[in-house]
């Protein structure tokens, strides 16, 4: 372990260990934020983007399950498939099904896009946060006292969404939040 940020090792050192860095890059983190300050501000719709993302995994797991058993009738099925009736069946019911997951997924799809339109509306917040986060983070390297934990951050982070003046209006909010 090292507590420098980049550290710098010779190559033979290189070549015998695998450096990992555990610190959230400034992307994860905006996401992170963003999810948050969307949530404080529109509890339902990050509800209904968690509820979206459960939604598309459970119908991935189906047509996942649809094809194994689309594969399990072809290759039980001895001769021509055509003449085995529950394999035609089976293929009917799969394909159905398919139809109805997909007709889903794109209806699933749009509100997805309405959600992150909505919530992207709070980047700003989200980008701001994030280089105020690694500004702080940066601290540590003048003195070792600066060292300021991502949890302490996010509580921080909590408290001023909720502490800052409200508005209806989202550019407003925007600068309320941001200041």
């Amino acid at each position: 372990t090292t507590r420098l940020q980049n550290p710098h090792y010779l190559p033979e050192i290189s070549v015998k260990v695998t450096l990992i860095n555990f610190m959230i890059t400034p992307l994860g983190l905006q996401d992170q934020l963003l999810g948050i300050v969307a949530a404080k501000e529109d509890p339902q719709l990050e509800e209904n983007k968690n509820k979206l993302i459960l939604e598309s995994a459970d119908n991935k797991r189906q047509l996942k399950e649809i094809e194994d058993r689309i594969l399990e009738v072809l290759s039980s099925s001895e001769g021509n498939i055509l003449e085995d009736e529950t394999g035609c069946q089976i293929l009917t019911s799969s394909k159905i099904l398919s139809e109805e997951i997909s007709a889903k997924e794109i209806v699933s799809e749009k509100t997805k896009e309405e959600i992150d339109f909505v919530r992207n509306g709070y980047q700003p917040v989200a980008i701001h946060s994030s280089i105020l986060f690694f500004c702080i983070s940066s601290l540590s390297n003048i003195d070792p006292m600066y060292q300021y934990s991502l949890s302490w951050f996010i509580s921080l982070y909590h408290q001023s969404i909720d502490n800052s003046a409200k508005s209806t209006d989202v550019p407003r909010r925007i600068t309320n939040l941001n200041e």
